[in-house]
């Protein structure tokens, strides 16, 4: 599906290595007329390091693989349940800086939360979505020639005891949260929906 000349692709539950390096063929393959692309999907259990991750953030990892990315940030998880958006963007074309970047998918996120009645709210030097102090969502990016890749993690309704083996993006005693412990009724597709038309909409504002 194209919308606003961005490509959307909805790739399902899918591992996480053959789609890291996806991306990196597409980033580096692309050219300035190729068309931005959002890939939308789940993952697989797995625990993923950022460039700056540390070991003793890895705490007890029990049998979840361990998966060294080339992102920004530290540790995270991702799992079935939890909505993946990778942002595959010419930034320069887009008209966005990093932190502009880094700001918009931040602001599509509350502003989805707020159509579901939660509020939450960015913390300073923190990337990321928080409600009442715990993480809802988690931001990863890597810039290469003026193209980004990767990109957010939402969590709905998943299992969130792999958090409680690491230390959530290098912060000891961070605690996380998600939709499904917020609010009773709701669809993962329907927020899902709901968060894409929000991301298109300030991708198009900052157009």
């Amino acid at each position: 599906m194209q919308i606003q000349n961005i490509i959307v692709r909805n790739l399902g539950i899918v591992s996480y290595p053959p789609i890291h390096k996806a991306m990196q063929y597409f980033t580096n393959t692309r050219n300035v007329n190729t068309p931005d692309e959002l890939w939308v999907l789940q993952h697989q259990p797995i625990y993923t390091l950022g460039q700056a991750s540390k070991s003793e953030h890895l705490l007890n990892t029990n049998n979840i693989q361990i998966y060294q990315s080339d992102r920004g940030g530290q540790v995270t998880y991702h799992g079935p349940g939890q909505l993946i958006v990778y942002v595959l963007i010419d930034i320069k074309r887009a008209k966005l800086g990093v932190k502009k970047l880094i700001y918009v998918l931040e602001q599509a996120i509350i502003n989805c939360l707020s159509i579901f009645k939660i509020n939450s709210n960015r913390r300073v030097h923190a990337p990321g979505v928080y409600v009442d102090c715990k993480k809802i969502a988690a931001l990863g990016l890597r810039i290469r020639k003026g193209y980004s890749y990767h990109g957010l993690s939402l969590n709905i309704d998943m299992d969130l005891r792999p958090f409680k083996g690491i230390n959530p993006c290098g912060y000891a005693g961070l605690e996380v949260t998600q939709i499904s412990d917020l609010i009773d009724k709701f669809e993962f597709k329907q927020v899902k929906k709901q968060f894409l038309t929000c991301l298109l909409s300030e991708l198009e504002h900052e157009r």
